[in-house]
């Protein structure tokens, strides 16, 4: 299933797409894909529902992140090798673990908001986890038991906020806008396997990433035992799994986003974004 939240920031329903790629109208059986709307046991529910009886959405509404309500955004970096070497880092020995603040989600077309003073605005497509099950001390093993799906992400990340201010990475990656999620949330069973997926990104209509999940250092079935053993999971948390080589950031000389900027990104399977940048009012 391609779930999915549609309408303006706030009042957004729940939705589906249909095998014609039409938004159906699930507000009658889901108040809302949050932890209660995506965990696997509601998801087996809406997956016997005839979508044919589902209203049909009329015009084009504006899509919402395909998760709200959202407890934690976990973040793992330097997790393909090829960029840590562009970004000038060793390979981990183990998961970098860092934080991204729930408040910077925005839907997946949504402009994204070059904060006051930002000089180093960049951009990384990654692979979203949405947990659908309480994961604790998770065996790789049961892992994928775990998710109610997968999502397109852009990591936004402003650098020099990152890297040159001091202290943890959070700061840099945590901007209002900074993560657009969606858009859909595609079940598992649409993925056959996570570790055999493309992504990409352009800026301007220039490729600036071109990747595969398949060069991931640590898999996604390991990142998710990893983290439940440091922390409970919860059904609505979002994990992003790293992003491949061609970042802004890892060019000579840097290049970086500024206001008027359109960028495309997308994931094999699970939909594209477009953002157009544009300053903090």
């Amino acid at each position: 299933m391609k779930l999915l939240r549609f309408g303006n920031t706030g009042k957004e329903r729940p939705g589906i797409l249909d095998e014609y790629g039409d938004i159906r109208d699930l507000s009658k059986y889901v108040t809302d894909f949050d932890g209660q709307g995506v965990c696997l046991q509601n998801l087996e529910k809406i997956s016997g529902i005839d979508l044919a009886s589902l209203p049909k959405v009329q015009g084009n509404p504006r899509i919402g992140p395909c998760v709200t309500g959202t407890g934690k955004y976990v973040c793992i970096g330097l997790n393909y090798s090829d960029h840590a070497a562009e970004a000038g880092m060793e390979v981990p020995s183990e998961p970098i673990i860092f934080m991204k603040a729930t408040s910077a989600i925005c839907g997946p077309n949504d402009d994204i908001i070059i904060p006051r003073g930002a000089e180093q605005v960049d951009w990384e497509v990654e692979l979203g986890l949405v947990i659908g099950k309480e994961a604790k001390y998770v065996s790789e093993h049961e892992a994928l038991n775990y998710l109610s799906g997968y999502c397109v992400l852009n990591d936004v990340s402003e650098r020099q906020y990152q890297l040159h201010r001091s202290g943890q990475w959070t700061k840099g990656k945590s901007c209002d806008t900074f993560g657009p999620v969606g858009p859909w949330l595609v079940t598992t069973d649409e993925i056959l396997d996570p570790q055999n997926l493309n992504l990409w990104l352009d800026v301007n209509g220039e490729r600036m990433q071109t990747g595969s999940t398949n060069t991931m250092v640590f898999n996604v079935a390991f990142i998710i035992s990893y983290l439940s053993k440091f922390m409970t999971l919860h059904p609505g948390d979002i994990i992003a799994t790293g992003t491949p080589p061609g970042i802004g950031n890892g060019f000579s000389p840097p290049r970086f986003v500024k206001a008027g900027d359109e960028i495309k990104l997308g994931i094999q399977g699970l939909g594209q974004q477009q953002q157009i940048y544009v300053n903090d009012a």
